[in-house]
């Protein structure tokens, strides 16, 4: 006999016969359906600010958000790699030589990344800042031989932010460096760009001083356009050739490094100059 009749047997001789006929519609009314799952339980803590890199920066108490205003514009052009599998490296951990101090930005990208592999290099040992996917060496930004030896441990680089000395000289050095090592698409970013107006630090007081750190900053605006120039003489740099795009803000540069080559119609444009006509030209 089936739990059916069993249960026909037992239950319908208690209610009666409309009594047994309203648990039948009942149950058809309520055949198929299946319970709501539970909702999902929000997140608490650090996981529930994980999305806000302003947010995660006034947690750890780094000063990119603060101080200065620099997670909005991180938040804008590294948002798409959010949930990418990538390396990012910071010059600079923070603490100076004060023990066990630094390492602040260093676990808010841990957190705004969950599947990136966070580097740290410093000129002093932040090794106490070591845990899982957050990695630090000791390095010196002003000399190439350590910057390519430390490039060489990690291997790939998808972001660089220079938070280190703010000296120009270091800063270009590092530039220079690093930039041809980064991937193709990837992004370079210069914070603390003020100190290139500092004599103190190692800047100048000559806006057009072509050797500080903003000096070749804003050459590199002019390498946008270097398909533009007149000068058929000049021989495009690697950087005219591999920089798509300049971003300036208040203390921070950000970088996109792509193939720029978008051709330019300057022979049409400027046919006097070139000695074109429409037949030379068809």
């Amino acid at each position: 006999m089936s739990i059916q009749s069993v249960v026909k047997r037992i239950v319908k001789p208690v209610v009666g016969e409309r009594g047994w006929q309203a648990l039948r519609r009942i149950k058809q009314r309520t055949a198929g359906r299946r319970p709501a799952p539970p909702a999902p339980k929000k997140p608490t803590g650090v996981a529930a600010i994980s999305d806000d890199l302003c947010k995660l920066a006034t947690h750890f108490k780094t000063d990119k958000w603060g101080t200065h205003k620099y997670a909005q514009h991180y938040q804008r052009y590294l948002q798409h790699l959010k949930d990418e599998e990538f390396n990012l490296l910071e010059i600079g951990i923070g603490g100076y030589n004060r023990a066990g101090q630094g390492g602040a930005s260093l676990r808010m990208w841990k957190h705004f990344f969950p599947r990136a592999q966070i580097f740290g290099m410093d000129i002093q040992d932040k090794s106490f800042v070591d845990e899982d996917r957050i990695t630090t060496f000791v390095g010196d930004q002003s000399d190439p031989e350590s910057l390519l030896a430390i490039q060489e441990k990690i291997g790939r680089l998808d972001v660089i932010i220079d938070d280190g000395s703010h000296r120009s000289p270091h800063v270009v050095t590092t530039f220079h460096t690093l930039f041809p090592l980064l991937t193709d698409g990837g992004i370079y970013a210069v914070e603390d760009t003020q100190s290139s107006y500092w004599p103190e630090w190692m800047g100048s007081e000559d806006l057009d001083s072509p050797d500080t750190s903003m000096g070749l900053l804003k050459r590199l605006t002019d390498g946008l356009n270097y398909e533009e120039f007149v000068d058929d003489d000049y021989e495009p740099t690697y950087f005219d050739r591999n920089i798509r795009s300049v971003h300036f803000f208040h203390n921070l540069v950000i970088i996109e490094k792509g193939v720029n080559a978008e051709g330019s119609n300057k022979r049409q444009a400027l046919k006097a100059r070139y000695n074109t006509s429409p037949a030379s030209t068809a």
